[in-house]
Order: C-alpha cells, then sequence, then structure tokens
C-alpha cells in the first residue's frame, strides 16, 4: 500500500535566481508564495552533505493552483558546480499548459528563453490531438509547453 503523500515542489538550482524567478512571473504568470529563502547552517550542510552550504531563492506559486497548490522552488547556492548531462537520468523538464503554444514559445524566446526543438502536432490514441514543443529558460533547463484539444 502506498504511503500518504501530497506533491509540494520543483527545485530549480539558478545561476542567477531573481533573474529566473522574473522569468517564471513574467512568461507564465507564477506569483511568489511566501518569504525569500536565506537558508545555511548545520541543518544545511547535514541535509545536502556540502561543506558551508548557503543558499537563497524563492517559492512561486504556479498557474492554475491556489496558494495550498504545489510551487516552483528556485534556489540558487553560493558555489554551483556547472555541468552539462543531456541524456542523465532524473530531471528532465517541467510542462505548462497554454492556450497557445506558438504564442508561449514566442513569449519564452523573448523572455530569455530559446527553443529545443520544433513545435509539433500529433495523435495520442484515447487521449487527443496534442500541439507540443520543448523550449529551454534562459538557464537552459526544458520547458514543455502543451495544448490538447
Amino acid at each position: 500500500m502506498p504511503i500518504r503523500a501530497k506533491y509540494v515542489h520543483t527545485n530549480l538550482i539558478a545561476r542567477d535566481w531573481k533573474k529566473l524567478a522574473q522569468f517564471y512571473s513574467k512568461v507564465f504568470g507564477c506569483e511568489p508564495k511566501g518569504p525569500e529563502r536565506d537558508m545555511a547552517g548545520a541543518w544545511l550542510d547535514g541535509l545536502t552533505s556540502l561543506r558551508n552550504a548557503h543558499l537563497r531563492g524563492v517559492h512561486l506559486r504556479l498557474p492554475g493552483y491556489d496558494d495550498n497548490g504545489p510551487t516552483l522552488e528556485i534556489f540558487g547556492y553560493d558555489q554551483l558546480i556547472e555541468g552539462e548531462l543531456i541524456n542523465r537520468s532524473g530531471f528532465a523538464h517541467i510542462a505548462f499548459g497554454v492556450d497557445d503554444v506558438d504564442q508561449a514559445l514566442q513569449a519564452v524566446i523573448t523572455a530569455g528563453g530559446s527553443t529545443v526543438g520544433d513545435v509539433v502536432t500529433t495523435q495520442v490514441d484515447g487521449v487527443g490531438l496534442l500541439r507540443v514543443v520543448y523550449a529551454r529558460d534562459p538557464e537552459g533547463n526544458i520547458i514543455e509547453l502543451q495544448k490538447w484539444s
């Protein structure tokens, strides 16, 4: 029997958490929830297995949810490890349902993001018609923009 659980948030680690939070607020209408976070101490070192960990950031309420809905947690550590493993297992993208995929993609690009592939339309048996594209936010995180009909 599964444990009782509730989805709470997705975390993105940013090079510039303030700019990334502004991107998601501007393009998708995410809104800050709660105070900005500034965290450090033995508890954080123990949690992360890092020495002298220090992070700052904010939780953003996702569009379509009330105050009790899941958030997008955007944090930045004082010290980051850079690298890209395109085919690594783990987090791949965050998806947003939009009214117009092409218009949403243009908003992402205008706000400093970029495209990954082409806008495509496909019939998914038993589900419906999907118009979808992958894009990147200004820090390279992948965003799926989708519309079902």
